[in-house]
This record gives C-alpha cells, sequence and structure tokens, in this order.
C-alpha cells in the first residue's frame, strides 16, 4: 500500500510538472480576451435611402415635396480612400473604440455618407410660394395641394454630399465563433460576430438650391439618427482584421439650413441602410 501511494505522489508531481512546463511554453493566445483592448477602423459604404417627404420653409415660402427619391454618390475603388489630403471625398466610415469586456465594446465614429436627390423626378407638392415679383424663383409662385412638380434645377437642387454625416455612439458585442464551432486554437486568425446600436447627430454639409437663390454648401448640427447593425469581423495576425457591416437606421433633421438666410430651414425624416466593408486593427497599451 506504501509503494502504491509513492507512485501515485511520483505520477501528482510529474503531472503537475508537466502542466507548468505546457503553460510556461504555450501561454495563453492574445485573442482569447478582449477586456482592455483598444480597436480602430477606416473604410468605406454604400448607402440606401427610403423615400422622404422634404419641408422648405422661409419668409416668403413654405411648401412640402413629397415621396421624395434620392440616392448615394460611391467614388469606387479609388486611391481617395488612403490619400490623407482627400479622405472625405469618398463615402467612408471611421470608429474607435474601447473593449469594457471580452464581449462588449463602446465606441465613437463617423459615417460618411452623401444624399443626393433624385433630378427631374415628378413629386407631389403641398403649400405656398410667395417670392417677390423681381425674384428669379417667382415663376413658381402660387398655392399648391397635392400638386405635381419636377424637380428641375432651377426649383430645386439638394443634397447632403461632403456629407450626409452621422456622428455617433455604438455600444458592440463580439463573439469568437471560430473557437466554438471550429475550434480552432491559433492567433493567426479568428472569425467573430458583432452586433450593435447606437445614436448620434447628424451634422450634414448641405449643399442646396432652392427657388433659384443663392446655393448655400455648410455644415450645421441639423437632427439626430438612431441606428443597429451586424457584421462578421475575420482579425489576423493577432492585431489586425477586416470586418463587413449591415448597417441600418433612422435619421430626423428637423434643422437643415438651405439658404444664406437665416430663417430659411428644411425639415426630412428617412431609413436608411449601409454596406460597409472596413479595415482596422486592436491592441492593448
Amino acid at each position: 500500500m506504501k509503494q502504491l501511494s509513492k507512485v501515485v505522489m511520483l505520477f501528482v508531481f510529474f503531472s503537475l510538472h508537466t502542466f507548468a512546463q505546457d503553460a510556461a511554453i504555450s501561454p495563453e493566445k492574445y485573442t482569447a480576451h478582449n477586456k482592455g483592448k483598444f480597436f480602430f477602423y477606416w473604410g468605406g459604404n454604400r448607402a440606401h435611402f427610403s423615400k422622404s417627404d422634404i419641408t422648405f420653409r422661409g419668409d416668403n415660402y413654405n411648401f412640402t415635396i413629397k415621396d421624395v427619391e434620392a440616392h448615394d454618390k460611391p467614388k469606387g475603388y479609388h486611391i481617395d480612400y488612403l490619400n490623407p489630403a482627400r479622405m472625405t471625398i469618398p463615402q467612408t466610415n471611421f470608429r474607435m473604440g474601447y473593449y469594457i469586456n471580452d464581449h462588449y465594446n463602446i465606441s465613437i465614429g463617423v459615417d460618411h455618407m452623401k444624399y443626393v436627390m433624385n433630378q427631374y423626378q415628378t413629386v407631389n407638392m403641398d403649400g405656398q410660394i410667395n417670392l417677390p415679383a423681381d425674384a428669379e424663383g417667382a415663376a413658381f409662385n402660387g398655392n399648391y395641394n397635392n400638386s405635381p412638380m419636377v424637380m428641375t434645377p432651377e426649383f430645386l437642387a439638394f443634397e447632403h454630399t461632403d456629407g450626409l454625416n452621422y456622428v455617433n455612439i455604438e455600444i458592440a458585442r463580439v463573439d469568437d465563433i471560430s473557437t466554438k464551432l471550429f475550434n480552432w486554437d491559433s492567433d493567426k486568425i479568428q472569425i467573430n460576430l458583432t452586433e450593435a446600436v447606437g445614436a448620434g447627430l447628424l451634422y450634414p454639409k448641405t449643399n442646396a438650391q432652392v427657388l433659384g437663390m443663392e446655393r448655400h454648401d455648410d455644415f450645421h448640427v441639423s437632427g439626430y439618427g438612431l441606428s443597429a447593425k451586424g457584421g462578421l469581423n475575420i482579425t489576423f495576425l493577432k492585431y489586425f482584421f477586416v470586418q463587413g457591416e449591415l448597417k441600418g437606421g433612422y435619421i430626423n433633421m428637423q434643422d437643415i439650413q438651405t439658404t444664406h438666410e437665416g430663417s430659411d430651414s428644411a425639415f426630412q425624416d428617412f431609413f436608411f441602410v449601409q454596406t460597409n466593408l472596413v479595415f482596422g486593427g486592436i491592441f492593448r497599451i
């Protein structure tokens, strides 16, 4: 019996010694935990917008155009995405954040979309226009009641092209599915699912020309937005990642500057969908 006890104790000793050696040789993976890590990313988007009613208000006019269609303004594959002097010209997404634990992070970012009203579309219009007789847009004076109107440049040009800037805070959850589903045990590549909700302000640079008045093109805090997204993240070589996202949300802009007159403004709200492809890094300081 004493001999058996000695054998068992010897086995336990060598087992613990081997485990300690293995732990020293194979430290915990860098990708095993996210808490305390910072991340950032940069990339591009395509955006799609629901139809929108837009109300324009000024001293001598107040009218609403209904079910207005708009499109984005993609740059395609272009060096401008990497050129610091021209990075804001394409449609882009920038974000930086911090992991508060292994699964949740909080971040701030800018979704730089571009919104362009479709020119020459015919929409229905309500309201009234009563400009001075010598004003360039006086030809459109009148009362309108669900009246058809063609969106000619002489009547209205309207876009947020530098851009439809959604400055927002997100809370996101991230789950490593490569370890759970594929039993991968390597820092070389990791596949994660991510979901997020966000809210923020709209800071567009609106390029508008209303009823022949002087063109206006300036930045202005115009409203708020709400959003949610899901994505697939592939992290490689521990510190770098590529991420694809599908993001949707609601934008409400109550105070859009449209002319150089301080009292002139517009209001619109609509839904949007983005498809994003971004590249980034994740690290500890």
